[in-house]
């Protein structure tokens, strides 16, 4: 049976043809995701997933290029996405070590960390950096811009964010804090 006529059937909800569609393209997407991932055991899961979606969306093939082409698009798109969460977890977690670190040698110096410093640790360098500068140093959002080269009203904005995120991971209202020096 021709792919276009196993894909027809498929789209209409015959098992039994999705399923040849499947073992058809096996080998070609294994190898590909294989070669992208570099790794035997997450390029199985890989393609597991890529089956999957494959099966959920099998509605949305047009039948523009190859199924095997449209695998390997899906395959692609879930690495990718894959691979960003993992760059945003490893990201956190680097942060959230040197964290640790800062605060170990802090203690071992007997300079103050206190929980604020912990939860500003967990923002993102775009909102830290002016929330440390205008917190901690007293900076005017103006000065800040300057140093940062952005302007002053996204300044405001990211120290508003950050304090809003602070506030809210420490459960504190509106009230004024301030970062230790």
């Amino acid at each position: 049976m021709e792919e276009k006529d196993l894909v027809k059937k498929a789209k209409n909800g015959d098992q039994h043809s999705l399923s040849l569609l499947l073992q058809q393209n096996y080998s070609i997407l294994f190898h590909y995701v294989l070669k992208i991932t570099m790794n035997r055991s997450t390029a199985e899961d890989l393609v597991q997933e890529t089956m999957l979606k494959c099966i959920q969306k099998i509605g949305l093939y047009e039948g523009k290029s190859k199924f095997s082409s449209w695998l390997i698009s899906i395959a692609s798109h879930l690495y990718i996405d894959q691979f960003r969460r993992k760059k945003t977890e490893q990201k956190y977690q680097e942060r959230e070590q040197e964290s640790r670190n800062l605060k170990w040698k802090a203690v071992f110096i007997n300079e103050e960390w206190n929980e604020v410093l912990d939860t500003v640790s967990l923002l993102n360098e775009e909102t830290r950096i002016p929330l440390i500068l205008k917190h901690y140093y007293g900076y005017t959002y103006d000065e800040i811009g300057k140093m940062l080269n952005i302007p002053a009203g996204t300044v405001k904005s990211r120290v508003h964010t950050g304090l809003r995120f602070i506030r809210k991971e420490l459960g504190e209202s509106e009230g004024e804090f301030r970062l230790s020096k």
